[in-house]
């Protein structure tokens, strides 16, 4: 069997494989890798022939040991290249976050201030109102409509449902309703009727003067309307 000198080819593949070698020393982090690579290399260099029909084994061995290798450093790099792209992406997304959180909490906080301002401005309107509330012409009589227009104009808005469900209850409206029984008289069925005097002379006969009373009381007495109902609902009166 013929023979070839292929020293040169010999040295050539040595040179490819330790440089291969040194790809993946850096990739494993293995310094013996390397040194082992470096003897290879210079194995194959002391190689004075190779068969003629191995050369083309030992040239597709060392380019596909060079393939492997290279396959190995890039899926590394794409592994840490993927793992830094996560690390950013995940404190980008932290500090979106936050500030959404911060965003929201200074909405939310600037609604509640804006409510309570609102409400503030509401209960205002409604006391400067109440305070003209006595300014009513002077009727022979009046209607529940009329009364209970009185009475939205004197009572703040947010006590006005459970100031009228006292007064449904109590006269259903009506400014001289007497109770037979016990005399108590008007929209509150106040106990002697002669009560309704602290708030003007004229109780009998004036419905706004009733209703001056009646919140008067029920705001010294339990603090609101709406606490002067809820008494009302546990004990049927108040």
């Amino acid at each position: 069997m013929s023979r070839i000198s292929v020293r040169g080819f010999a040295v050539a593949s040595a040179t490819a494989v330790t440089a291969v070698g040194s790809v993946v020393g850096v990739a494993s982090g293995s310094i013996a890798q390397n040194n082992d690579a470096e003897a290879t290399a210079t194995d194959l260099t002391l190689l004075a022939d190779i068969p003629t029909g191995q050369q083309a084994q030992v040239q597709t061995a060392s380019l596909t040991q060079q393939a492997n290798v290279q396959a190995i450093a890039a899926d590394a790099s794409a592994k840490k290249d993927a793992e830094e792209t996560a690390r950013k992406a995940a404190a980008e997304s932290a500090v979106a976050k936050k500030a959404a959180a911060e965003e929201a909490k200074a909405k939310a906080e600037q609604e509640a201030k804006e409510r309570a301002e609102a409400e503030a401005a509401e209960e205002a309107a409604s006391e400067e109102a109440a305070a003209d509330a006595t300014s009513f012409s002077v009727q022979s009589s009046y209607t529940v409509a009329q009364i209970q227009a009185m009475a939205r104009q004197m009572v703040p808005s947010g006590q006005w449902t459970c100031f009228s469900n006292i007064v449904d209850h109590e006269s259903d409206w009506n400014y001289k309703a007497v109770n037979p029984s016990s005399g108590a008289y008007g929209l509150f069925q106040a106990l002697p009727a002669g009560k309704y005097v602290s708030a003007g002379a004229d109780w009998q006969t004036n419905p706004a003067t009733q209703i001056k009373w009646g919140l008067s009381y029920m705001n010294e007495r339990y603090g609101s309307p709406c606490d002067a109902w809820s008494f009302w609902q546990a004990n049927n009166w108040y």
